[in-house]
């Protein structure tokens, strides 16, 4: 199931997406017509913290609503949103974690031995097809970069590789985008990491059982139609479950928690010259299995 967070006249809800027939089913709608019950929090958050008592009930009611396709909205009737739109904690996000990208930004000396990581402010968070801030007043050398990214399910601490994924709910696709010169400049990725806008998220999340094998992904990243960045999961030199256990070894993980796994090689800075984002450049992300995040830099 893919689940996404619409803007639906004026509501925020949960839904399923229907890609084939372009049309989104607001779970607690549909529910109310089948039962006369509400039981479902509009944000995906508490939804996910509901655990198994959410999927399984969720999945009767994808069961009846597609004997009822009359509880369905069009696509273009509502806004998707991103599916966690205020996270409760930073983003988790893995660095180089593609060799090949390790030695685009560096040298082969910078292929990281444990895993690596830092985080992004919430305030970064937004949308699929909404805008990323150009920010010219702060930076001149805005990046792209294409990630999976992971949504933790239950609460967890000190996770064996072989439980991880045992912890997540399911998948989405994260835009890191990053202020280079900001990272050069204060030695650090916080800041460069965190400008507002600047994690483009969805356009859904995908629960886990849909994607058997999370590690062997294909994932793309156009600039306005030029593939840029073309790999798969599979190259990670830190699997998803090395990622989560490294994680949660000190460090508690809950509920809505998203990880950043890490981006290919094919960023703007790794080519020569640099090719950084401008006005009006459209940054489209496929990763296998859950979809495509679209989204344009300008001013906003």
């Amino acid at each position: 199931m893919k689940f996404a967070t619409i803007l639906l006249e004026g509501r925020q809800v949960v839904a399923f997406l229907n890609e084939e027939n372009k049309t989104v089913i607001p779970l607690n709608d549909a529910e109310e017509q089948r039962t006369g019950n509400r039981p479902f929090p509009d944000e995906m958050i508490q939804c996910i913290e509901m655990g198994n008592d959410f999927l399984n009930h969720a999945k009767e009611v994808a069961v009846w609503a597609n004997e009822n396709p009359g509880v369905s909205v069009k696509v273009e009737e509502i806004k998707i949103l991103a599916p966690i739109p205020k996270p409760k904690k930073n983003i988790f996000c893995v660095g180089k974690n593609y060799e090949e990208h390790a030695i685009e930004m560096g040298s082969k000396d910078d292929i990281p031995e444990h895993v690596m990581v830092f985080t992004k402010a919430p305030t970064t968070v937004i949308g699929p097809d909404e805008t990323v801030p150009d920010h010219k007043d702060v930076s001149e050398q805005l990046d792209y970069e294409g990630e999976l990214c992971v949504v933790i399910g239950k609460k967890g601490k000190a996770i064996p590789k072989d439980k991880a994924l045992d912890y997540v709910f399911g998948y989405t696709i994260l835009n890191d985008i990053t202020a280079r010169d900001l990272q050069a400049k204060h030695k650090q990725f916080f800041i460069g990491k965190s400008l507002d806008g600047s994690g483009p998220l969805g356009p859904v999340i995908v629960e886990k059982s849909a994607i058997p094998n999370p590690n062997r992904l294909n994932i793309t990243t156009k600039v306005n139609g030029e593939v840029r960045q073309n790999s798969n999961t599979e190259h990670f030199i830190f699997p998803i479950e090395e990622v989560i256990s490294v994680l949660s070894k000190g460090m508690t993980l809950e509920p809505g928690d998203l990880i950043a796994t890490g981006t290919p090689a094919g960023v703007g800075k790794g080519f020569k010259p640099p090719r950084f984002l401008r006005d009006g450049d459209l940054v489209e992300i496929e990763v296998e299995g859950i979809g495509v995040l679209r989204n344009t830099v300008g001013k906003v």
